[in-house]
């Protein structure tokens, strides 16, 4: 498989300054080493998404804070992502924080909107994302990233890449959910998403989630594109992010999670986000984001 490595040194989405540092903090990790001993041969994205210093920006609305700045950037990510696509690779894209997210989404939509495949969302997350201005406690735009992308909140991200809505609430499956606010549950339940908390996954256990997600769920897409919050893990295992949730999913529900993700077939793009090396302990959050990568691109026990 050819992967093309896109890098988002964003950290605007957030409260707390760092995860512009992640996609150096994986590259550190060995992700690219990881990659090619699996056999794929390993591209890089020479053009860089531009991102200003945020000290340098300006908040601005502060029920959607630094709007203007999230959008350049997940503009030029989108074009990225649907070149790449379009090339016939894989897009790994390495953030930043979960806002960059509006970029990615929008990139594939145009690129499936081209082909015409149908595709899936499988979201690996502590937080659903999918908050708008309206419900948002924070104005933080990393928590309203999904929500945009399915259609709901600020016109600048609802449309970019396009007027069209880039996912299909239906289409999109939440993984690891502990930590939602109040107007984000009842946008969830209207939209039509589909929600699995950490109290799911423990009644159920993750075998039977990831067969109900891929089977029951998302059997119908030809495509599937997979965004890896780490602070989806427990922070016993992931220290270095920005909103660590206690009770969260192991290294071992996770690795299970991708591989089974990754011996579907389907999956043909990602996304790794919320690495915040300034945070860490020895660089353990990117090394353990790698090892899961891996495991989604191929990497099996035996």
């Amino acid at each position: 498989m050819r992967i093309r490595l896109i890098d988002v040194p964003m950290d605007f989405g957030a409260n707390r300054r760092g995860v512009d540092m992640g996609p150096s903090a994986l590259r550190q990790a060995g992700i690219k080493a990881a990659l090619a001993s699996l056999g794929h041969r390993v591209e890089e994205e020479k053009r860089a998404v531009r991102v200003p210093i945020a000290d340098h920006a300006d908040e601005g609305d502060p029920r959607v804070k630094f709007l203007d700045p999230i959008v350049h950037g997940c503009r030029e990510l989108a074009s990225l992502v649907t070149e790449a696509a379009d090339d016939g690779c894989f897009p790994l894209v390495m953030g930043g924080d979960h806002s960059i997210a509006v970029g990615t989404l929008a990139g594939l939509s145009n690129h499936y909107l081209k082909t015409g495949a149908t595709w899936g969302l499988v979201w690996i997350d502590a937080h659903a994302d999918f908050n708008t201005p309206e419900t948002s406690p924070s104005g933080n735009i990393h928590g309203m990233s999904l929500a945009a992308s399915a259609g709901l909140g600020h016109p600048a991200l609802t449309g970019l890449g396009g007027a069209h809505r880039k996912i299909a609430p239906d289409r999109i499956v939440i993984l690891g959910a502990r930590d939602l606010d109040p107007g984000e549950k009842r946008n969830l339940r209207e939209a039509g998403v589909h929600v699995f908390t950490m109290a799911d996954l423990d009644r159920r256990g993750m075998a039977d989630i990831a067969s109900a997600t891929l089977k029951d769920l998302l059997g119908g897409v030809d495509k599937l594109h997979v965004s890896f919050d780490v602070d989806s893990l427990d922070p016993e295992f992931a220290p270095g992010v920005g909103t660590p949730v206690r009770g969260g999913l192991t290294y071992r529900e996770l690795h299970l999670l991708m591989e089974i993700l990754g011996a579907d077939g389907r999956v043909a793009s990602a996304e790794v986000v919320e690495v915040n090396p300034i945070l860490d302990v020895r660089n353990q959050t990117a090394l353990t984001a790698v090892e899961m990568v891996a495991s989604l691109l191929g990497d099996t026990i035996f």
